[in-house]
C-alpha cells in the first residue's frame, strides 16, 4: 500500500508498530485468499491464522478461517470460529452485512451436519442483519425439511390403528363428525394406509360432504388400486353428486376386481336406471317407496328440508343427528334430492 494509505491507518491506530501489524495482517489475508482460490486450504488457514494474530480486532480474518473449515468439512470448527468472528465484529461495530454473511455460513454448517433446527435459527439471525433472496431461499428449504421430519416422526401405525378404531366406534354410533376427527388423526399417524381414507370418505358421505369424500376415495385408490371398497365408496359419492356415468365407471372397476360383488352390481344397476330415466320417472319411483313416503310425511324432516333449501350450511348441523343423517342419505340415494 502507498504512503497515503499508511498515513491514514497510522493516524487511526496511533502507533507505528500497530500500523505495521495491520499492514502485515492484510498481506497475510491476501496470501490466504490466493491459496484459498487454489484450494490449498492448509496454506490458506495458516495465512488467515497469522492475520488474526497480527490484528485480533478484525472479524474478516476469523470469518475466512471459518470458510476454510467449511470447505474442509470441519463444520463444528467452522461454527466455533464463525461465532468468535461475530463476537469480534460486534465489539468493533462491523458492517451488519458481514455479520449476516457469517451467520449464513454458520447456518450452512449446521445444515450440512443435518442439525436443521439450529440452521433455521442462524438463517433467521442472518436475515435480521441483512435480508438477501439467497438466504430467504435457504431458510425456506430448511423449514420444509424440518416440517417433513416432524411429519415422519409423528407417524405411528399402532396409534393410527387406535384412532381408526375410535373412528369406527363413532361411525357406528352415528357420530360422523367425531369419526372424521379420529380418521383424520389416524391419517396423520399413517398417511400410506388406504383403508383409513376409505373410512373417512364413508364418514364424509354420511355428512353429505361429497367433495371431501371424493378426494379421499381418489387418495385411497392411488395408494391401493385393488382396494374394492375404495371403488364402492367412490360410486356412492358420485351417485350423491348425481354424476351417474362416473359412478357407473367406479362400480365397473369394482366388478373388474370381483365380478360377484353384490354392492357393486346393485350400484351399477341403479346407475343404469338413473341414466336412462327422466326426472319425473325418478320422482315417481322414489315416491312409490314406503320408506321415502314416511320420511316426507315427517313434519320435522319437511321443516329441515325447507331450512336446508334456504340455508345449505345448516345441513352439516342437522347431520350430526344419526336419525336425520340416515333419512337424508335415503333421500339422496332415491334421487329425489342432490347436493351440489
Amino acid at each position: 500500500m502507498g504512503d497515503s494509505v499508511t498515513s491514514v491507518v497510522q493516524t487511526r491506530l496511533g502507533l507505528t508498530s500497530t500500523v505495521n501489524h495491520y499492514l502485515q495482517a492484510l498481506k497475510e489475508k491476501e496470501l490466504g485468499n490466493a491459496a484459498y482460490k487454489k484450494k490449498d486450504f492448509k496454506a490458506a488457514l495458516e495465512h488467515y491464522e497469522a492475520a488474526a494474530k497480527l490484528d485480533p480486532t478484525e472479524m474478516t480474518f476469523l470469518s475466512n478461517m471459518g470458510a476454510v473449515y467449511f470447505e474442509q468439512k470441519l463444520y463444528e470448527k467452522c461454527v466455533e470460529t464463525c461465532q468468535k468472528a461475530v463476537e469480534v465484529g460486534r465489539e468493533s461495530r462491523a458492517d451488519y452485512k458481514l455479520i449476516g454473511k457469517v451467520f449464513t455460513r454458520i447456518a450452512n454448517a449446521y445444515k450440512n451436519m443435518k442439525d436443521y433446527k439450529n440452521a433455521k435459527i442462524f438463517y433467521e439471525k442472518a436475515l435480521s442483519e441483512h435480508r438477501t433472496p439467497e438466504t430467504r431461499e435457504l431458510l425456506s428449504e430448511v423449514e420444509k425439511i424440518i416440517k417433513e421430519e416432524e411429519r415422519k416422526s409423528y407417524i405411528s401405525p399402532e396409534k393410527a390403528e387406535e384412532e381408526r378404531n375410535l373412528g369406527n366406534k363413532c361411525f357406528q354410533e352415528g357420530k360422523y363428525a367425531d369419526a372424521v376427527k379420529h380418521y383424520s388423526e389416524a391419517i396423520l399417524r399413517n398417511p400410506e394406509d388406504a383403508k383409513i381414507y376409505s373410512n373417512r370418505a364413508a364418514a364424509y358421505t354420511k355428512l353429505a360432504a361429497f367433495e371431501y369424500a371424493l378426494k379421499d376415495c381418489d387418495v385411497c385408490l392411488r395408494l391401493d388400486p385393488k382396494f374394492i371398497k375404495g371403488y364402492l365408496r367412490k360410486g356412492k359419492v358420485l351417485q350423491g353428486l348425481q354424476q351417474h356415468s362416473k359412478a357407473l365407471d367406479a362400480y365397473q372397476k369394482a366388478l373388474d376386481i370381483d365380478s360377484t360383488c353384490q354392492e357393486a352390481l346393485d350400484g351399477y344397476r341403479q346407475c343404469m336406471i338413473e341414466m336412462n330415466s327422466d326426472p319425473e320417472e325418478v320422482r315417481k319411483r322414489a315416491m312409490a317407496d314406503p320408506e321415502i313416503q314416511n320420511i316426507l310425511k315427517d313434519p320435522a324432516m319437511r321443516l329441515i328440508l325447507e331450512q336446508i333449501q334456504n340455508d345449505p350450511k345448516a345441513l352439516s348441523d342437522h347431520l350430526q343427528n344419526p336419525d336425520i343423517a340416515a333419512k337424508f342419505q335415503k333421500l339422496l340415494e332415491s334421487g329425489l334430492i342432490a347436493v351440489r
